[in-house]
């Protein structure tokens, strides 16, 4: 089947585009259209399909992943096959790589690096209590989303731990290999641990702790090499943060961090007591001026357990695998077979003479507990001494909980309870069995304690101990978190809704119109993202309906009054305008609307302002009519005739007001009706046969309505 946009797998999945592509598969972004929402399906590349191997490691992946459910690891939804083509559907997070965020920043802020180290750590804590190792941690399969989110990806190579299965080359990027995984050896949780502790290195300095011509070097660099201290690097770094990334690239497993959570302890710690030298650290170099550390009980006991169930199991290992060693490094790198005797041979950190002295003295030491318990019995039965107990040194825990776990021996009477409140429980619950006391365990939250420290206890300081007795302790789980409600601004509602439902909160959902928020996409939500809110919390998201279609019509204004014009323009959500024109028209009776700024029917949105033009009726028309009397006679003669003309001048203009033809006896000659320019004065000249013959002569007009 060719994988392209808009191609259907299994009647469910539509194809949208290809995001990325990996080692054995190919990553598209599609569409689910039973649940209506984006994924991510990891499809395996055909070359492989055939290939048993292969698929069977695709699904062990799978597998492996679908087991996850946390907020730091990328869900997987579903593991499918379709004619040979297999392939896996996770959850879609948008955003960037750690690895570009690294290469974006040059490096990150001490703050910020905690930050998203933790939540890494979280991620494989998650995978390490389901028996998951990821085997590849790295920046390039850390997705920081769009929200701040950091979740872990591509359990590529991630298999059960309880599967005793060996990888027979190393897996992974070469720059965050841990030794035994570059030496080809069982790897488990703590190689996780090392990989992030390579993370975190590249986070605070911009660069790998190692850097070599290929493969080979680097990997022979994790073995061989320590790393360039970090603080040589980057003087501003944190002296505790600058150990625990020492602690987790330990080239011994056992002396790195034993768990996850015990790093992320330490590295929440590591904000509120930067210069702390609580971090402890186990190796062979001797540095003369650290400070001297003591260990509990316990924490050796992990160690010693550690160590020896890692012992057993690398020698099984080799047992098992070394006739296929040189078979083992030629698949991974022809480079490798050189340095095969090497690898197998290699102690990097601890002699065998110090191992041999380490194990005698815990033997040593075991048999010391066992004469102290004897003795302790013998004196509290009263075989020697009458009965009576004398007050024993007996080591006592003190624990600031801000601060280091130190031991301080203080006098305490065996038989009496002490008291354990503000001490971390791990460090004294042994202490606490050992007096014979039964521990029972509760939790609450806490505005003045980490998690994991005493709050209070129910018998008091000095209590006698009886056989049987039990303590009641009540444990910190740290301050109460209350959940911010995620940002599902611009996701469209289902993605939205799907988002917020995971986080545990009642979803609702409104409609409304938006000019800049597209259709289908949210708007917002109430209470707004980033507010605190407990799960259970009704949120209520908003959802576009795109921009609402304000436009109308302009109504046929002309005829209306005034007053009509603006209740029209009301009716239809527009708005008259203030200023109105007047015109005189002889066609529109006054105070009607001649004319309008917008088109009849003409679509504008509503709020438009429509000018008007009002008519001021006919304009009225006026004549100038005046008489003149003009007694001078230009005739001496009885018989004389000939052509009299009168011109008249008014307001710059002239016009001949009167021509005919006269003798002596037709004066004085009276003129009447004569049509002036205006109702000024005007001058009237005579002329005989074209001569001039007199005047001027004033006259004046009277304005009359026609």
């Amino acid at each position: 089947m060719i994988i392209r946009p808009g191609v259907f797998i299994s009647d469910r999945y539509e194809i949208i585009d290809k995001v990325g592509s990996g080692g054995m598969a190919d990553v598209y972004k599609a569409k689910c259209h039973r649940l209506n929402r984006f994924v991510a399906m990891k499809i395996l590349k055909a070359e492989f399909s055939d290939d048993k191997k292969f698929v069977e490691k695709f699904r062990a992946e799978a597998q492996s992943a679908a087991g996850l459910s946390h907020p730091n690891v990328v869900n997987v939804y579903d593991v499918g096959e379709e004619n040979g083509m297999y392939y896996i559907v996770m959850e879609l997070v948008e955003g960037i790589t750690l690895k570009s965020f690294i290469e974006r920043k040059g490096k990150l802020e001490v703050k910020e690096a905690v930050g998203i180290a933790v939540q890494i750590a979280q991620g494989m804590e998650a995978a390490h209590s389901n028996h998951i190792v990821h085997r590849d941690i790295k920046p390039q399969n850390i997705i920081i989303s769009k929200e701040g989110k950091v979740k872990v990806t591509d359990f590529g190579i991630a298999k059960a731990v309880t599967s005793d299965t060996i990888t027979s080359n190393a897996m992974g990027s070469v720059h965050y290999l841990s030794p035994e995984q570059a030496r080809g050896g069982f790897s488990d949780e703590k190689s996780d641990i090392y990989s992030l502790g390579v993370t975190m290195y590249e986070m605070l300095t911009g660069r790998v702790p190692f850097i070599g011509d290929n493969t080979v070097s680097v990997a022979l660099c994790h073995l061989q090499d320590d790393p360039i201290p970090l603080r040589d690097l980057e003087p501003g770094i944190p002296v505790s943060l600058d150990r625990i990334v020492q602690k987790c690239m330990q080239k011994k497993p056992e002396y790195r961090y034993l768990t996850a959570s015990d790093l992320i302890a330490d590295l929440k710690k590591s904000l509120s007591n930067p210069d702390g030298a609580y971090i402890q650290i186990l190796s062979k170099r001797v540095v003369e001026d650290s400070p001297t550390i003591s260990f509990s009980d316990e924490d050796m006991q992990k160690i010693k357990s550690a160590a020896s169930a890692g012992a057993e199991r690398e020698e099984y290992i080799e047992k098992s695998i070394s006739p296929r060693r040189e078979n083992q490094y030629t698949s991974r790198n022809e480079d490798y077979e050189d340095e095969d005797e090497d690898y197998e041979d290699e102690d990097e950190d601890v002699n065998p003479t110090l191992e041999k002295l380490m194990s005698i003295g815990g033997v040593i030491a075991a048999i010391v507990i066992v004469f102290i318990i004897i003795f302790i019995i013998v004196k509290a039965s009263g075989i020697f001494g009458g009965g009576k107990t004398k007050p024993e040194e007996t080591p006592v825990v003190s624990v600031n909980p801000t601060t280091e776990t130190t031991i301080e021996p203080t006098m305490e009477v065996q038989n009496e309870v002490p008291d354990v409140t503000n001490l971390r429980l791990s460090d004294v619950q042994s202490q606490l069995e050992r007096l014979g006391l039964k521990v029972n365990v509760t939790e609450e939250e806490s505005e003045s304690l980490d998690a994991g420290y005493i709050i209070r206890q129910d018998l008091e300081e000095g209590t006698k101990i009886t056989e049987g007795m039990t303590i009641n302790l009540v444990v910190s789980k740290g301050k109460k978190v209350v959940p911010t409600i995620p940002n599902v601004v611009g996701y469209t509602a289902n993605d939205a809704l799907t988002t917020l439902q995971r986080a545990g909160y009642l979803v609702t959902q409104e409609t409304e119109y938006s000019d800049s928020v597209a259709e289908g996409k949210v708007i917002r939500t109430s209470p707004a993202s980033g507010k605190n809110a407990e799960k259970g919390t009704k949120v209520t998201i908003y959802v576009s309906k795109g921009k609402e279609d304000t436009s109308v019509q302009v109504p046929d204004l002309r005829g209306c009054t005034l007053a009509q014009a603006r209740k029209k323009l009301e009716n239809q959500g527009l708005v008259l305008s203030d200023t109105v024109g007047y015109e005189y028209d002889d066609t529109v009776p006054k105070n009607q609307v001649i004319s309008q700024s917008f088109t009849v029917g003409a679509s504008v949105d509503k709020g438009t302002v429509v000018s008007v033009t009002i008519s001021l009726g006919k304009q009225k028309t006026y004549r100038y009519i005046g008489s003149i009397t003009i007694s001078d006679n230009p005739f001496v003669a009885e018989d004389e005739t000939g052509n009299i003309k009168l011109t008249l001048k008014q307001d710059g203009k002239t016009k001949t007001i009167y021509e005919g033809s006269h003798g002596l006896g037709d004066f004085p000659l009276v003129i009447k009706d004569i049509e002036g320019y205006s109702n000024s004065t005007g001058q009237v000249y005579m002329y005989l046969d074209g001569a001039f013959a007199g005047g001027p002569y004033n006259i004046t007009f009277k304005q009359v309505e026609e």
